[in-house]
């Protein structure tokens, strides 16, 4: 077994769509970031990478490399996914935490859930997707940004 744990923030910006879990969510803001911004498939991925001791994201995926401009985060972690199986690992479970003040995520997440599990061939049983808010205090009450985290556990 190997564990990995990891964070992902980004912050609020106009015209930008809000993508979380390869979900676009309704919000008059998004994130901001090289690729469509999804912290918590970035969490997922680097999380995994962790696990495997592959370094992070940026390792991998640089915000300096226009192949990734804009790029699908979901097209990442399914990248991630290949380096897993490659390794003789696959997913025993995924515990990820969304932290936005709104909107709430709660009509996302089970949608948020088959995305992850779609593409790193698990169940979506092996994959949980929590959101808390930051009942306005940090950057994250105060609607500046996004915090997720997640913790991996692969078996092998």
């Amino acid at each position: 077994m190997r564990i990995g744990q990891s964070s992902d923030i980004h912050r609020f910006a106009a015209d930008r769509e809000l993508i979380l879990g390869g979900v676009t969510i309704p919000h008059e803001k998004g994130l901001l970031g090289h690729s469509d911004a999804d912290a918590l498939l970035h969490a997922i991925a680097e999380s995994i990478l962790g696990a495997l001791a592959l370094g992070d994201l940026g390792k991998h995926f640089p915000d300096t490399d226009p192949r990734y401009q804009g790029m699908s985060s979901l097209v990442i972690l399914k990248e991630v996914g290949k380096m897993m199986k490659a390794s003789g690992c696959r997913i025993g479970n995924i515990d990820a935490l969304i932290m936005i003040e709104r909107p709430k995520m709660a009509p996302y997440i089970e949608k948020m859930r088959e995305n992850i599990a779609a593409a790193l061939a698990c169940e979506i049983t092996q994959v949980s997707v929590k959101a808390t808010r930051g009942e306005g205090l940090g950057f994250v009450g105060k609607e500046e940004g996004v915090l997720a985290q997640s913790i991996v556990l692969l078996v092998q």
